[in-house]
């Protein structure tokens, strides 16, 4: 899982731009982003590391947003994994660059705790930082989702992006 927020690439930013105001220490920082990267045939390391944070922001006000590429979320598994169904929103079926749009709207506006999205490519430095200051403005975590790759001489046929079944129905 790699996480980096705003201080950690405000330096680089300050540098580029000129501008001379110390960046906010990491522990004061109002948001985050991460990529989670992950085995696909391995969902239950993801599940363990990532539960614990989502039943914690599940206790705020604030809803959590998923955007999930396919699948929809079963409400069994929502209620077995102590997250509160009423305050669980899900999109599905966008394409990759409507998630990164959706999730940069939906962080900047505070109306949620965290933005979960599933993303394929590796995010680029533009984006990296448009999300970063999406999640500063709305101050809230967004976690993207990114499968890691296979290597291309495997004998198996190479998946698309799946996520594990036992969480969608």
């Amino acid at each position: 899982m790699y996480t980096s927020g705003f201080a950690n690439r405000a330096s680089t930013l300050n540098a580029m731009t000129g501008n001379r105001t110390p960046a906010k220490p990491a522990g004061n920082s109002a948001g985050l982003i991460s990529e989670v990267v992950y085995r696909e045939d391995q969902p239950a390391m993801t599940q363990l590391l990532l539960l614990p944070l989502l039943q914690q922001l599940g206790q705020q006000s604030r809803w959590q947003l998923w955007l999930t590429p396919q699948q929809k979320l079963s409400r069994q598994w929502v209620q077995a994994a102590g997250l509160p169904l009423t305050k669980l929103m899900q999109i599905s079926q966008l394409s990759p660059d409507d998630t990164l749009e959706s999730m940069i709207r939906a962080l900047r506006t505070g109306n949620y705790s965290v933005v979960i999205g599933w993303h394929a490519e590796e995010l680029t430095d533009d984006e990296h930082q448009r999300l970063v200051q999406a999640a500063e403005e709305g101050n809230a975590m967004g976690f993207i989702m990114r499968p890691v790759r296979r290597d291309p001489h495997a004998t198996r046929q190479l998946s698309g992006l799946k996520i594990h079944s036992n969480l969608y129905h």
